[in-house]
C-alpha cells in the first residue's frame, strides 16, 4: 500500500434484483457451483442475491434481542480511539449484558444504573464477538436451520457451526490470520470494512502470537493508524479493502490477513469457518505452538496468564493438557493421512481402469476432432462468474522487486518460499510434516479429542528441528528471560520425542 493511499477508501458493491418474472428468487450460482469457485479462488470475493431468501436475513439486533430476552452476553468495550497500537482483546474491558440493555445503551440514552453505565457511549463501543450458535441459542435449536450455508455448497451446513458478531459502531477487530480454513461472512444489519492483505504480506504484517490464541495470529500494526516508524514495511503490504453491505457474502480465502470495523451504528454478522484438507496438518503445528508458548510464557510470568492468553482462551493451559492436545492432533493427522493414501490408492486403480476401458473412445474422439480443426470457432461463452460475484481488489500495486524474504525482529520471513527448519529435508517424510515449526498457524474449530494413549517420557534422540525453531524464534513470541528457552528443551520437547517416534515408527 502506498503511504498516501486512504485507509478508509473502499469498494462498495450494489446488490442487484436476482428475481424471474414471476418473481422467485433464482440464485446467480448452483451450491456446486459456488463452492468449486471459491476453492478455485485466490483473492477474496463478495457474493451477491445468494441468501435473499435466508430466513436470517431478518435478524436485526433488535429481532435477536425479542428471541434471547434475558439472556447475558459478553461485550468487549473498546476505545473510540486513534492511537497508533492496536486494541487487542487482553488490553480490552468486558461487560456482561442483554442486547436490550445493548440496544439502550448504544441509543445513547445516558444511565446510571446497568451494566454500561461506566461506560461513555461517546468515548466507547461495544461488541459481541465470537458467539457460537450453539452456546448463544442453546435452548432455541430450530434456528440453526435458518442458516443455510447448503446453498454455497457444503450440505447440512447451518448455523450450528456458525458464529454471529454484534457491534456498535466503531467496533472491531484486531488485524490477523486465521490459523483454520477459509472464512464465509454475511452481513445481516449495518456495514462491515474490511482490510484484506494476503498471505505473501505476512512478513510487512509483523506478526506476534502474543496474546496467545490458537487459532490467530495477530499483527503488531494497527492497520488503519499504522507507526511507519516503528513498521516500516507495513508500507509494502497490498492492502484489498471492501465495504460489505447487508445481504452480501464474502470469501475470506485461507490464511488471509483481516482487520473489520464496524461502520454503521448497530451491526450484525454471521460467518462459518470451512474445514479444510490442510486443517490436519496446521493442529499438528499448532498444537506444538501451544505448547511451547504457554511453556515458555508460564515460565517466565507464571501467576499472570492473562498478561498474553487471549480471554477466548477458556481451556486449561497445563503442560499436562498441552501434551494431551498434541497427541490428540497427531493421532488425528495420523489416521487422515493413512485414510487419504489408501483413498489416493483406490482412486488411481479406479482410473486406470476406466482409462483402459476407454482408449478406442478417446482415438475416436481425437479423430473426430482432427477432421473438424478448420470448423469456425465457437462464440466464446460469456464470463461464467457473471455480475453477482465481486473479486476484492488491491488498493495500490507495489513493484515486485520490493516482495522478497526479508528479517524482522530476529526471524525469518518469507512470501514465496517455506524456510522452516524441517522444508529443507524431504518433504514427503512423515516425521518432517510432524515436525514443521509453524509462525504462521489458523479460525475456532472443532478440536480433535485428546486420544487415549499416555504421554511417553523415556525416549531419547535428538529433536534438532523444533529446537532450532525455538532458539530462532525468541523475539517473535515475546521472550524476555533466555532461561526460559532453555527450559522447554527439558520441559516439553523431551515429552513431545515419544509421540512422533510412536507416531512415525507405525506409519513409516
Amino acid at each position: 500500500m502506498a503511504t498516501g493511499s486512504d485507509p478508509r477508501a473502499s469498494q462498495t458493491l450494489a446488490t442487484g434484483a436476482g428475481k424471474a418474472q414471476g418473481g422467485e428468487h433464482i440464485k446467480p450460482f448452483t451450491p456446486e457451483k459456488a463452492k468449486e469457485v471459491m476453492m478455485s479462488l485466490q483473492q477474496p470475493a463478495v457474493f451477491c442475491n445468494m441468501v435473499l431468501d435466508w430466513p436470517s436475513r431478518h435478524w436485526t439486533a433488535e429481532h435477536l434481542s425479542d428471541v434471547l430476552r434475558d439472556k447475558q452476553i459478553c461485550f468487549r468495550m473498546g476505545l473510540q480511539s486513534t492511537d497508533s497500537v492496536p486494541q487487542f482483546e487482553t488490553s480490552c474491558s468486558y461487560v456482561d449484558a442483554t442486547l436490550e440493555e445493548f440496544l439502550t445503551w448504544n441509543c445513547d440514552q445516558a444511565s446510571n444504573s446497568g451494566p454500561f453505565k461506566d461506560y461513555d457511549h461517546s468515548k466507547f463501543w461495544a461488541y459481541a464477538d465470537y458467539k457460537y450458535f450453539v452456546n448463544l441459542f442453546e435452548d432455541k435449536t430450530d434456528v440453526f436451520q435458518e442458516v443455510i450455508w447448503s446453498d454455497f455448497g457444503f450440505p447440512g451446513r447451518n448455523g450450528q457451526e456458525s458464529t454471529l458478531w454484534i457491534g456498535s459502531l466503531g467496533a472491531h477487530t484486531p488485524c490477523h490470520l486465521d490459523s483454520y480454513g477459509c472464512n464465509l461472512v454475511f452481513q445481516v444489519q449495518g456495514r462491515k470494512r474490511w482490510h484484506l492483505f494476503p498471505p505473501e504480506d505476512t512478513p510487512f504484517l509483523y506478526p506476534t502470537r502474543i496474546p496467545y490464541e490458537e487459532s490467530s495470529v495477530f499483527s503488531k500494526v494497527n492497520v488503519v493508524n499504522p507507526d511507519l516508524n516503528r513498521f516500516p514495511q507495513f508500507q509494502k503490504a497490498q492492502r484489498h479493502v471492501v465495504t460489505l453491505s447487508p445481504g452480501q457474502v464474502l470469501f475470506v480465502p485461507r490464511h488471509w490477513w483481516h482487520y473489520v470495523e464496524s461502520i454503521d451504528p448497530v451491526t450484525v454478522s454471521i460467518n462459518s469457518w470451512i474445514e479444510l484438507e490442510d486443517d490436519h496438518l496446521a493442529r499438528v503445528e499448532e498444537a506444538i505452538t501451544r505448547m511451547l508458548v504457554c511453556a515458555l510464557k508460564t515460565a517466565e510470568n507464571p501467576h499472570n496468564p492473562r498478561a498474553w492468553l487471549n480471554p477466548t482462551e477458556a481451556e486449561e493451559i497445563s503442560h499436562e493438557v498441552n501434551c494431551h492436545y498434541l497427541n490428540g492432533a497427531v493421532c488425528a493427522f495420523l489416521e487422515h493421512y493413512r485414510t487419504s493414501k489408501a483413498t489416493e490408492v483406490q482412486a488411481l486403480r479406479a482410473n486406470r481402469e476406466h482409462r483402459k476401458k476407454h482408449s478406442h473412445t478417446e482415438r475416436d474422439q481425437t479423430r473426430s476432432l482432427n477432421e473438424n480443426k478448420h470448423r469456425a470457432a465457437e462464440p466464446k461463452a460469456a464470463d461464467p462468474l457473471g455480475p453477482d460475484l465481486v473479486l476484492v481488489t488491491v488498493m495500490s500495486e507495489e513493484p515486485s522487486s520490493e516482495r522478497e524474504g526479508m528479517f524482522e525482529g530476529g526471524v525469518l520471513y518469507c512470501s514465496a518460499r517455506d524456510t522452516s527448519p524441517c522444508a529443507q529435508a524431504q518433504s514427503s517424510s512423515v516425521w518432517c510434516k510432524l515436525l514443521r515449526a509453524c509462525c504462521t498457524p489458523r479460525a475456532p474449530a472443532h478440536r480433535h479429542p485428546a486420544c487415549k494413549s499416555s504421554v511417553t517420557k523415556n525416549h531419547h534422540y535428538h529433536l534438532q528441528p523444533v529446537t532450532e525453531w525455538l532458539l530462532r524464534t525468541r523475539n517473535h513470541l515475546s521472550i524476555q528471560n533466555s532461561y526460559s528457552t532453555l527450559c522447554i528443551c527439558r520441559l516439553g520437547t523431551c515429552q513431545m520425542k515419544g509421540y512422533f517416534k510412536k507416531a512415525c515408527d507405525k506409519t513409516e
